[in-house]
């Protein structure tokens, strides 16, 4: 029986290994000679692209998707749905996830591949039932991951709910690249002996496994496998197209897809490789057998390099990594994919750069523990719930069931905002309403990636006077990210109700209050004259996709406030002052 072949050049390859920043333009010239290919379905929206489209390259999600459609005439759009959390890093009521599924379904999306963060059934019913009643394919995905608490039975316990909710096929999604060969013949086997469902494997190359996992659950029977093209393959990507296609090509399950058409379209993504070299850290495309013990998927390893270069920590890179299992462990163990990753991670991060775990908690991580996310795999421990969220007690029920109906309340917010040209721009607004408004009003700008000799390096952290002051230097085979910081000016910043001056420092200022990490101010909570107690939250940063409270770090009067809603701060920046 042929395998068939889901390619992800267009969403997870370039998710995995540049962030997820390749543009429409870059895929739109090609996407009629991917169409040819005979593959069972184009991975070309979902997860990351959604954010990534608003925040970075200033473009539409929903018109990429009803532009990539436009050509794709023989091949499926797929794209990946988070359940409950559609393409967001929260749950969002279930007026919000039947009207976005059916906008996805309507826009072009023809497969839904749906997971869940921590394989919670609960939390995604609603979307299956929405997109099964409009008539697409629906994929429930099992995120895949080791644990004392995951094994075979519990999977397929998963691919029995699936089934018994209408899907039309399962994929095994091993975001880490952890599966190993046997592991993948057990479980491939396991599910199409007791769940009479094709089987899909979505498997990253982190560990270097990948493809004898493909070619082990070829033996046991697997109907789909996802591989991206050489160029944007292997290291946190997926096995390459080219070479899973030929290695099966002289075996019963050859794919009978066409090799010389492959290569051609490869040859167009090596020259795209080519512009966004400066974005592809050489850590995303190693093989790296320490996910082994770290469990860290291939999207959020780019992310997190990503993440401790904003913070200027990428020295704790390995510490962070030492981290990971240790908060993993104390969550619960939940699978590390979108969002309950960046739960991990971020805590992790914030464990190792406040030099003392648990001083910063996320309003994310204590969501989590409060159990609106789901059902951890394996119950907390009272001593880390006490932790997080004190004396509360985490809840039981499907967490959607405590949500109320918000789509028409934030429509109206947003028409009032006079930023609804139509009407995926309501649902753009409800998934990222921080970032949004300034999307749909047309004030955002397309991050920056021209080459290092023109005004601005586009892999630097800062801009001073047109100088490039971050260079990635190689030095014989090995790259050292070298900062140069500017010696004998100041950068001049405008304050409120006050001239333009020098930005004051924690030492010149009585009562400072800093950011101990750099991001977006979400929110003030404070005003000049507040009288404030030590502990208060006095402002809520958006910093690696999770907000995080300011906390003041003694008691007083409110004197200044330097900071508004929307500005970019950076760690060690003075948010305000209380004496």
């Amino acid at each position: 029986m042929k395998v068939k072949i889901t390619e992800t050049i267009l969403r997870d390859a370039h998710q995995s290994l540049i962030a997820t920043r390749m543009r429409s333009r870059d895929m739109l010239p090609i996407v009629d000679k991917l169409d040819e290919v005979g593959y069972y379905s184009l991975e070309m929206w979902g997860g990351a692209t959604f954010d990534s489209s608003i925040r970075y390259l200033n473009e539409d999600p929903w018109e990429r998707l009803r532009e990539l459609k436009k050509h794709m005439k023989e091949t499926p759009a797929q794209m990946l749905l988070r359940g409950q959390n559609l393409v967001g890093y929260k749950h969002y009521s279930d007026d919000v996830v039947e009207k976005f599924v059916k906008k996805a379904y309507e826009n072009g999306i023809d497969i839904f591949r749906v997971f869940d963060a921590v394989n919670d059934i609960r939390n995604m019913e609603k979307a299956i039932t929405v997109a099964k009643k409009e008539g697409a394919h629906v994929q429930g995905a099992i995120a895949y991951t080791i644990s004392p608490v995951h094994t075979i039975d519990k999977y397929v316990e998963l691919a029995t709910s699936f089934a018994e909710l209408g899907c039309d096929s399962l994929c095994i999604k091993d975001m880490a690249g952890l599966i190993s060969p046997q592991q993948a013949y057990d479980l491939v086997k396991a599910l199409k002996t007791e769940v009479n469902l094709p089987v899909d494997l979505h498997a990253h190359c982190t560990s270097g496994m990948a493809p004898m996992s493909y070619t082990a659950a070829c033996r046991a029977g697997v109907d789909v496998l996802d591989t991206a093209l050489s160029p944007f393959a292997w290291g946190t990507s997926q096995p390459p197209t080219e070479s899973i296609v030929a290695a099966l090509a002289e075996t019963k399950r050859a794919t009978g897809l066409d090799l010389e058409l492959i290569s051609e379209i490869s040859d167009y993504f090596k020259g795209i490789k080519e512009q966004y070299r400066c974005i592809l850290d050489p850590i995303s495309e190693q093989i790296d057998t320490n996910v082994l013990l770290y469990q860290v998927p291939g999207g959020m390893l780019s992310n997190l390099v990503s993440q401790l270069k904003e913070q200027n920590a990428l020295d704790k890179f390995k510490d962070v990594l030492h981290e990971m299992p240790k908060v993993r462990a104390e969550l619960g163990y939940p699978p590390l994919v979108t969002p309950t990753s960046q739960i991990v991670g971020t805590q992790a991060v914030l464990n190792v750069l406040m030099g003392e775990r648990y001083k910063v908690i996320p309003k994310e991580v204590k969501d989590y523990v409060r159990g609106l996310y789901g059902r951890p795999p394996k119950k907390i421990s009272a001593e880390i719930i006490a932790k997080i969220i004190g004396d509360e007690e985490p809840i039981t029920c499907r967490p959607a069931d405590l949500l109320k109906p918000e789509y028409e309340r934030m429509k109206k917010e947003a028409e009032d905002m006079g930023i609804i040209h139509k009407e995926e721009d309501i649902l753009t607004y409800i998934l990222y309403p921080a970032i949004a408004p300034a999307f749909l009003k047309g004030e955002l700008e397309e991050e920056d990636l021209t080459p290092i000799m023109e005004k601005k390096h586009p892999c630097a952290t800062a801009d001073v006077s047109g100088i490039p002051t971050e260079y990635s230097v190689e030095v014989d085979g090995e790259i050292f990210n070298v900062k140069v910081n500017p010696v004998g000016g100041s950068v001049k910043v405008v304050e409120e109700g006050a001239g333009e001056g020098e930005k004051p420092s924690a030492d010149s200022l009585a009562g400072a209050v800093t950011s101990h990490m750099q991001g977006m101010i979400l929110s003030v909570k404070a005003k000049v004259g507040d009288i404030i107690e030590e502990g208060d939250t006095v402002c809520v940063i958006e910093a690696m996709k999770m907000e995080n409270a300011i906390h003041a770090p003694h008691g007083g009067t409110v004197k200044a406030i330097l900071i508004a809603e929307g500005d970019a701060v950076k760690s060690g920046d003075v948010l305000m002052s209380i004496e």
